[in-house]
């Protein structure tokens, strides 16, 4: 199913203007969980000045605007206690209670909190480093060094044996089956990086590599890049490290997985629509009910 671009109602920026005073979007960070207004009508994010809102920042950054409206990240001290009507919330969590573009620009501002944070200082002489004032950069003034906002492509993808879809354990989430995936190493293709990660967790050769669709993946900064595959040879052998578990399953047999935030429920809906009519029918029922 097609994601919203964050370009829809989003203009990106890192040049302020004198804003001071103005009324502002603010993604505010401590710990790696963001302050969302909670009140008895839904859960939001922050708006107004920051004396309005009663925060004082470590550091903040512009991001642009959003349907005409000034946006922020900012970072908060460890110890910060959130303001009244206010909650620090884990962004993973309160996905289905945001819009889709709040929540896309909710991820880019928590990477670029922590970019900021990680780069006051250039990794290669030491020296205090300065924000560009042209691009979304850091920049050492002693030896010219410059860090730009961390990006870490990863591969996931939906592997077909059969009418089958192969879903896998992982280690660090033993509740639930999903699909294969894995970050791209330097020196290799899209491509390629499915099919290494694919013989090292299930030790499977796969044909047919076929582009599905990316997303923003905001946890920590990659970018989650989907893929479909047919499976060619070898039997299934787990890598025991981030696998555990792998089977091949059929429609009927996908009871559970993982929720619309991630790529991975686009990918295992699509096997789903494409091999089993009935499941098809439920899962359109189904989306009709939550949009």
């Amino acid at each position: 199913m097609a994601r919203e671009s964050i370009y829809k109602k989003y203009k990106p920026a890192n040049i302020p203007k004198d804003v001071t005073n103005t009324p502002s979007f603010w993604f505010i960070f401590k710990d790696y969980k963001m302050l969302a207004k909670v009140t008895e009508t839904g859960i939001s994010i922050p708006y107004g000045t920051l004396e309005e809102l009663e925060i004082t920042p470590i550091r903040t950054q512009y991001l642009g605007t959003l349907e005409g409206k000034f946006c922020y990240s900012a970072e908060l001290e460890p110890g910060t206690e959130s303001p009244d009507e206010m909650e620090f919330r884990d962004l993973m969590s309160i996905y289905e209670v945001l819009d889709e573009d709040i929540f896309l620009l909710a991820g880019k501002a928590l990477q670029t909190v922590r970019w900021d944070r990680d780069h006051q200082f250039c990794g290669r002489c030491g020296a205090e480093t300065e924000t560009s004032t042209y691009e979304m950069a850091k920049i050492c003034p002693e030896c010219g060094f410059k860090s730009f906002v961390r990006l870490s492509p990863a591969v996931i993808t939906a592997i077909i044996k059969d009418g089958k879809l192969l879903m896998a354990k992982h280690r660090y989430r033993e509740d639930m089956y999903g699909l294969i995936a894995g970050f791209v190493e330097p020196g290799e293709t899209l491509k390629e990086a499915v099919e290494r990660e694919t013989m090292e967790e299930v030790g499977l050769k796969v044909k047919n590599i076929k582009y599905f669709g990316s997303q923003s993946w905001p946890f920590p900064h990659s970018l989650m890049v989907g893929f479909t595959a047919d499976y060619e040879s070898q039997e299934i052998n787990v890598d025991g490290n981030e696998i555990i578990e792998a089977h091949w399953f059929s429609p009927n047999e996908i009871l559970q997985y993982p929720s619309k935030i991630s790529i991975a429920s686009d990918l295992i809906e699509w096997f789903i629509f494409k091999f089993d009519k009935q499941k098809k029918l439920k899962l359109n029922k189904k989306r009709n009910q939550r949009d």
